[in-house]
């Protein structure tokens, strides 16, 4: 017993646990991905400025035809809450019509993917709407639903809702025969077969499906607000045009340019927590 005491008395104390530091070599490789996502774009977009503004001023374009890119720039910054806040009535009225019509989309899916007498009943009028030119339908809306917030949000879901409803089904279709098999021999229930194998297997269908309806969300509400709008960048760039304002036109579109790439920025970040497992996500 006293060996055994005075052996622990003569161990080394532990050292305390040091704090794991990221060095400037560590951190710089960290960097270099994502400085790669990002300086090639900014910089072909800087050359087409560049390219822009003297094509411009060479030719002694009219600013009311083409206006040159630091005119455009100039009247972004100098009324930005302006932009801001028409923009965030768009964007308000994309993101209702993406969400309402990404769930409709995703509900048809399931009932497809389960049924193909549902699948050859639906489809054709899904496809019927997809062909119908939104420019037709956006003036009906007006009439119908009046001159508020609803018809935006309804041409916005519209636009949304093919490309998500196809991927979904493919989606919720594409699950593993030995994965299924496995299930089925362990008698899961067909809830579980479809929350822990076909959803995990539809997650990465439906984000690329994501990616092409957000943006369609957004000409859809910009589209509608031409007809019915009276506010949102639609309504300023029918304004505009009419004015031949094309410093505000631009400036309404370099707006919109911006608000689709946060989006699909921000649907990448959630691919990416969400669908960290799947290759498409990995090769990223």
């Amino acid at each position: 017993m006293a060996q055994r005491l005075l052996q622990e008395a003569t161990k080394a104390p532990a050292r305390p646990r040091q704090r794991q530091t990221i060095g400037w070599p560590q951190a710089l490789r960290r960097a270099l991905p994502a400085a790669g996502y990002v300086v090639p774009p900014a910089l072909a977009l800087l050359l087409a400025g560049v390219v822009w503004e003297l094509w411009v001023r060479i030719e002694e374009t009219p600013v009311y035809i083409v206006p040159r890119p630091t005119v455009v720039l100039d009247r972004w910054f100098g009324d930005l809450g302006f932009f801001a806040k028409e923009g965030s009535v768009t964007l308000m009225e994309a993101m209702g019509g993406f969400a309402l019509g990404s769930a409709v989309a995703i509900i048809a899916a399931i009932a497809m993917a389960h049924s193909r007498f549902v699948e050859k009943s639906f489809f054709p009028l899904a496809v019927l709407v997809k062909v119908t030119p939104i420019v037709a339908i956006a003036p009906l809306f007006a009439i119908w639903f009046g001159f508020g917030t609803m018809p935006k949000v309804l041409i916005a879901a519209l636009l949304a809702f093919f490309p998500v409803m196809v991927n979904g089904v493919v989606g919720f279709r594409s699950v593993n025969p030995g994965a299924l098999d496995f299930m089925r021999s362990l008698r899961a229930s067909p809830w579980e077969i479809f929350w822990h194998l076909r959803v995990p297997s539809a997650l990465p269908y439906l984000f690329a499906s994501f990616r092409i309806a957000i943006p369609l969300a957004v000409i859809g509400a910009v589209v509608a607000e031409w007809f019915s709008g009276q506010a949102g960048l639609g309504a300023v760039i029918i304004v505009a045009h009419s004015n031949l304002d094309m410093p505000t036109l631009f400036s309404a579109i370099v707006t919109l340019a911006i608000m689709g790439i946060v989006l699909t920025i921000l649907t990448t970040v959630v691919e990416r927590r969400l669908v960290f497992w799947h290759e498409s996500t990995l090769a990223q």
